[in-house]
């Protein structure tokens, strides 16, 4: 039965705009967020919610536009020279926040501290790559990569610049957060200046006057960190904060219905999946007496195949998701390179799922805790508990186990779950990133599968994301990660459910040009003309 639509957020609403006048200044903007950064050092991890923040005090190499389109950053162009050599020309005269000029040697050290200072959600992702990085000239960084990288670029937008000489004593695991974290290391060449962070609670920032991209219209910005739905809800109606992002599937409507407010939605990049174990020992699956099972059901494709035909995605977008979203058969959307037209949605059928559970042994099903985020996309925790429901229909038990994303991912790492679900969004525009880092065998030297911690491997997976990996012709290349997309389909080391369309709201003075990547970004809001 579906709940009132954002009653919890106006019955709220209803107790702040009683107790609450604040406004913000004209030339300020409070943003409302669900999540933050979880350092000030942006090559820390490769979570969505910590570019998101760190992208206003540091610029990338290369910027991804709204769209997820290549455009100039702080490299202003790029060439390969071979197949396994790329040049890249630096814009000249950006300055950092403490007046230093940003040269190559920047560029250099900013790649080279990656492996040392990355943490969870590894950020070694966008430099599995990177073989060498020379300093050419002043202005001209030369990268060698082990092998063809036809893909360097895409994965160069999340190349963050940080000072070398404001960082050179925090770039260790040990240092890198006392340095960054207090703001003697956050030295960027951003729109905004690092003024403060209070972890979980507000990331405080100052516009840069000396920003080469031009000045920004905000003298103040504050990223205020408010994980419960309702309550960010509530702050937006009562005038606390000036916009608020990912509203949740419900409040929708009741923020399009106020006056005083402004909705806008947009199609995301990112997607929900489920994640199977293909361990043999599954630390959270067992018998329904709690008795431990001869062997991990999920390594049965069988098994794999009864969930896929069991959860019907239409239902879970229409019901769980509002229907502000789309089910999706493939880890990418369709607006990414390497979507497979041909991989259609599964039909749901309940009784062959059934079949195939008795086939594989478990006609009386099996207990598995289902472990997802329940703070981090909108939807995570009514989506995973509708899915936990839905197994029921093959005799599972499984367990909902909804996790603030800061104890999930970290958990998720120590591969401490047996059956898993979270978002992830292909943030380069190329499948290759996403294929490269989920269903391509763990292999630390390369760097691949880093995000596959569950055991998954498959050889001819790994041969197709290899291809793709070094194919320069991007009709071939398109052609490797079509057929990995189909296999993904087939073998089921995950199984896609469906991307979410992100809604902004935001007070009728103000205007935002949205993101498919979700970033809301102070560079993209601007007071409404």
């Amino acid at each position: 039965m579906k709940m009132p639509r954002g009653s919890r957020s106006l019955m709220l609403a209803g107790i702040l705009l009683g107790t609450v006048s604040s406004v913000a200044l004209a030339d300020d903007l409070i943003i409302g967020v669900r999540a933050g950064p979880l350092s000030i050092d942006p090559h820390f991890t490769a979570a969505g919610t910590h570019a998101e923040a760190v992208k206003h005090i540091f610029d990338t190499l290369v910027k991804s536009g709204n769209d997820l389109q290549l455009e100039p950053g702080l490299a202003v162009s790029w060439k390969a020279l071979d197949d396994v050599t790329w040049e890249f020309k630096l814009r000249e005269g950006v300055k950092f926040h403490d007046g230093s000029e940003m040269t190559a040697d920047d560029v250099k050290f900013s790649i080279e501290r990656i492996p040392e200072v990355t943490g969870p959600n590894p950020t070694t992702i966008y430099t599995r790559r990177v073989e060498k990085v020379e300093v050419v000239d002043k202005y001209t960084v030369k990268v060698t990569t082990r092998g063809p990288s036809p893909t360097l670029i895409n994965d160069f937008i999340r190349i963050f610049v940080v000072s070398s000489k404001a960082a050179k004593d925090y770039s260790t695991k040990d240092t890198s957060a006392e340095g960054f974290n207090s703001g003697k290391a956050a030295i960027g060449t951003g729109p905004y200046k690092f003024v403060s962070w209070t972890p979980k609670e507000e990331l405080v920032l100052e516009a840069f006057p000396d920003y080469w991209g031009g000045k920004e219209p905000w003298d103040k910005v504050v990223r205020k960190e408010i994980p419960d739905d309702a309550a960010r809800v509530a702050q937006l109606k009562a005038g606390q904060v000036d916009l608020i992002a990912r509203i949740p599937f419900a409040d929708v409507p009741v923020l399009e219905a106020d006056p005083n407010l402004t909705v806008v939605k947009y199609d995301s990049c990112y997607l929900f999946n489920m994640y199977f174990d293909f361990r043999d020992e599954s630390p959270m699956v067992s018998a329904k007496d709690g008795s431990k099972l001869k062997e991990n059901p999920t390594k049965d494709p069988r098994v794999r195949e009864a969930f896929d035909l069991v959860i019907d995605r239409d239902e879970i977008v229409q019901y769980a998701m509002e229907g502000m979203g789309k089910a999706q058969p493939q880890l990418i959307t369709p607006n990414i390179f390497g979507w497979n037209p041909d991989v259609k949605l599964p039909t749901p059928d309940v009784e062959k799922a059934k079949k195939l559970m008795a086939e594989a042994g478990y006609p009386d099903g099996f207990a598995i805790t289902f472990s997802f985020t329940n703070d981090r996309l909108p939807g995570d925790k009514d989506i995973g508990t509708a899915i936990a429901q839905t197994l029921a229909a093959i005799n599972v038990e499984a367990k909902a186990n909804a996790l603030p994303g800061s104890v999930y991912f970290p958990a998720n790492t120590r591969g401490e779950f047996s059956l898993t679900m979270s978002g992830w969004g292909t943030l380069t525009g190329e499948s290759n990133y996403t294929l490269a880092s989920l269903v391509h065998t763990n292999d630390g030297k390369t760097g691949m599968g880093a995000f596959n911690v569950r055991g998954y491997s498959n050889p001819e997976m790994d041969k197709l994301i290899e291809a793709a990996e070094v194919e320069m012709d991007n009709e071939k290349r398109k052609e490797y990660l079509m057929k990995a997309n189909a296999l993904v389909a087939s073998d089921r080391p995950n199984l896609p459910i469906a991307s979410i369309v992100s809604a902004w709201g935001m007070k009728k003075n103000l205007t935002i040009i949205p993101r498919s990547d979700e970033d809301t970004l102070a560079m993209n809001i601007r007071p409404a003309k």
